[in-house]
């Protein structure tokens, strides 16, 4: 079992990596980038990048556990077609001009729509690519999962608040098991991140529960022992 609160993870104590993914939530260049969508709305986009090496941790923990691990990235087509006028107000309020492909405008198949250098996937890895801040929204991740024989969630990227939090709610409500592991995830809005961490835990964990990488990092330890 994974040490997390309110309650230990996963509920019965069956803690089976043939059974578990991780998710890196949209860990994307024009998301983290000096230049990138956060900064041009005028965010600091450090605390997204802080949580850069401990991701890389907990997908590298997770492989050798026999974990699957999944990257989702969010952006537009690259014809613009599925992005409506508001897309392209709210895109020019924060200086992005998204027909002119700027920095930021996270456009699929552009540079800064690829994850960071830092965390390329490895070939076996999944990637899924998203328009919406959910990851199940008229995606094939839930095809993925249930094929996999998936049914526990380990969640971290950014941001907490919304594209984390959002993809996390959408799977519980699919009765997926989902854990979030607090230090692996970040916003770009201090409070916005505490705030989404306390969401996850009220009702006795109504959308799960919350733990620390270095917890989870044990709990998947204690599977590769085992497995041995």
């Amino acid at each position: 079992m994974i040490k997390a609160h309110p309650f230990d993870f996963p509920y019965d104590g069956a803690l089976l990596p043939a059974c578990t993914a991780v998710l890196a939530i949209d860990l994307q260049v024009d998301f983290l980038s000096g230049d990138g969508y956060f900064a041009r709305k005028g965010y600091d986009p450090a605390p997204l990048r802080a949580v850069i090496a401990p991701i890389k941790r907990l997908t590298d923990a997770a492989r050798e556990a026999g974990c699957l691990v999944i990257w989702t990235r969010q952006g537009y087509r690259a014809d613009l077609a599925d992005a409506n006028e508001y897309d392209h107000w709210r895109a020019r309020r924060a200086g992005i001009d998204m027909k002119r492909s700027d920095p930021g405008s996270l456009l699929r198949g552009s540079p800064g729509y690829q994850i960071v250098p830092e965390l390329t996937p490895p070939s076996h890895d999944v990637i899924v690519d998203k328009t919406a801040n959910g990851a199940f929204y008229q995606t094939d991740l839930e095809l993925v999962l249930r094929a996999r024989g998936i049914t526990h969630l380990i969640f971290s990227g950014c941001t907490t608040d919304v594209c984390v939090h959002t993809t996390l709610r959408e799977a519980v409500d699919r009765k997926y098991q989902c854990l979030l592991v607090q230090d692996a995830c970040a916003s770009a809005d201090a409070y916005a991140h505490a705030a989404a961490l306390h969401m996850v835990t009220v009702e006795d964990g109504i959308f799960g529960v919350v733990s620390t990488l270095e917890d989870v990092l044990l709990g998947l330890a204690a599977c590769r022992a085992g497995a041995r």
